[in-house]
């Protein structure tokens, strides 16, 4: 399976990997619409992103969430009818949605982040 692994340890927080993914997946450097998301409130900084870990797809009632080859959770936007249970039951809070947007997103492992982290606290595994 295919996922990002995180260490902490080494982040810095400087926040690269979240532009890098608003810009890639959004088109703007804004935090809020990162699948990655960095927290200060800890030493060392907690880094989150999905695990892969399914709960999401259990939880939607259109089957817009589906698990590909490499076992990642992917969402099929013109199936999503937008009623964030996936959000509602994801373990760890990776499931995100902006006011605005229809569609919640996260994490697909495609890696963006991991070419603009200086530390290489972030780095694209299979598991």
């Amino acid at each position: 399976m295919k996922v990002l692994k995180v260490y902490p340890e080494k982040c810095i927080a400087c926040h690269s990997c979240e532009s890098a993914c608003s810009l890639l997946y959004f088109k703007e450097d804004n935090a809020e619409k990162s699948c990655i998301v960095i927290s200060e409130a800890s030493t060392p900084p907690v880094m989150n992103v999905c695990n892969q870990c399914q709960t999401c797809v259990a939880a939607c009632p259109t089957q817009a969430l589906t698990v590909n080859a490499q076992g990642v959770v992917m969402l099929n936007k013109s199936l999503c009818i937008g009623c964030l249970m996936c959000v509602a039951v994801c373990p760890t809070n990776s499931m995100r949605t902006v006011l605005g947007i229809h569609n919640p997103f996260k994490c697909i492992a495609c890696g963006v982040c991991t070419k603009s982290c200086p530390t290489d606290a972030i780095k694209v595994v299979n598991e």
